[in-house]
């Protein structure tokens, strides 16, 4: 059975995000959430995001709350934020892979890819 994971570094600082929340939304059709997580001291969701029998093919969306997390981190910097949600859509086409979606991020750009 395939699986999607995930973490988010922070390139400003060097180090993992760490109580960064990220939803999980299926994007196929109507626009359903499908779960809520925190990233943990490395940075990670402590197991998959989605796995098992919940795990199919189609297009999800990962929401990054980024702003919350940069708030926290930078308390003196200027509102309003130039990042805040940021919204990662994506499609599993194969149920068998590992799908890893993993975000580096900074106060004002982050970039993504499909890891392994």
């Amino acid at each position: 059975m395939g699986r999607l994971t995930t973490h988010v570094l922070d390139t400003a600082r060097g180090c993992p995000a760490e109580g960064l929340e990220i939803e999980l939304w299926s994007m196929d059709g109507m626009e359903v959430k499908i779960s809520s997580h925190k990233t943990n001291s490395d940075g990670r969701i402590d197991g998959p995001i989605l796995d098992g029998e919940a795990f199919k093919c189609g297009t999800y969306e990962l929401r990054f709350h980024a702003g919350a997390y940069v708030r926290l981190s930078n308390p003196d910097i200027a509102e309003p934020l130039f990042l805040d949600v940021i919204p990662i859509r994506f499609g599993i086409g194969e149920q068998d892979s590992h799908y890893h979606v993993p975000l580096l991020l900074s106060p004002f750009g982050y970039s993504t890819y499909r890891g392994s």
